[in-house]
């Protein structure tokens, strides 16, 4: 089974012990309207940038609109109770209206942003933009796939790093992993790395991937993987457990 980055960052600094309620035993998360915006607004996005962003900010926020209406239903039918969603506003009715509204903003805006502009997009043999790319290969004895959601070339041809957020969460360590898997995959030099954050409408501070150590992003993944092949899944219990998704399901969940 290939692993993540979102499985490293979930086992080793999140909690283990929610990686096996989630990851192992199944246990169907919590919905989060947060949630179904990210996955929203980044398909709206890579329908915009694979089509030569010739779509203009009404139709792709329509896209954006589209896709989070369906899956918030598609939610409720499995969870109807919307004091049972996570939720960062007062309740979870109020939550799922308010990141439409702001789903379709940051989603237009990020077209007029991108207009304004303008980044050049690695392609790769066919022709094809690097956006939402699949890229797998081994890192530190361990087979890992990611998902880049862009890759920007440089002046020099070298390609940057790029992940899309639509909220505050930042993990350099996926841009150091994504970093050597274009490398190892597609034989791509990434000396940096950063961020869109929909909520500026602009990208954040740039990242120095050039004293990246395979060594390290590989002891991470080994690390994961040792781990959960050994069954310890230790609770990490303190104030991660109100943001936890599968807390329902969880013995040592601390209130």
């Amino acid at each position: 089974m290939p692993r993540s980055v979102s499985q490293v960052n979930q086992y080793l600094d999140r909690c283990a012990y929610a990686y096996y309620l989630q990851r192992i035993k199944r246990v169907v998360p919590r919905p989060a309207a947060w949630s179904i915006q990210g996955v929203a607004f980044h398909g709206a996005i890579e329908t915009y940038e694979l089509g030569g962003r010739r779509l203009d900010a009404e139709a792709v926020a329509d896209l954006y609109s589209q896709d989070y209406a369906a899956s918030v239903n598609r939610e409720l039918a499995r969870e109807p109770a919307l004091e049972r969603w996570m939720t960062a506003g007062p309740d979870g009715a109020s939550d799922i209206e308010a990141r439409y509204v702001q789903g379709r903003a940051q989603t237009a805006a990020y077209v007029h942003w991108a207009k304004e502009h303008g980044p050049q997009l690695w392609k790769d043999a066919k022709g094809r933009p690097g956006v939402e790319l699949h890229v797998k290969a081994e890192i530190g004895g361990v087979q890992v796939q990611g998902y880049i959601d862009q890759l920007p070339l440089e002046p020099d041809g070298s390609v940057r790093i790029r992940d899309l957020k639509t909220g505050s969460t930042k993990s350099r360590f996926q841009l150091e992993a994504y970093a050597v898997l274009v490398r190892k995959a597609l034989g791509l030099v990434a000396t940096k790395g950063d961020w869109y954050m929909a909520k500026k409408n602009g990208l954040s501070r740039t990242v120095d991937l050039t004293k990246l150590s395979d060594d390290e992003v590989g002891a991470r993944f080994a690390q994961m993987d040792a781990g959960v092949k050994r069954g310890e899944f230790p609770p990490n219990q303190g104030f991660g457990c109100r943001f936890c998704d599968v807390s329902h399901a969880c013995q040592f969940f601390l209130r």
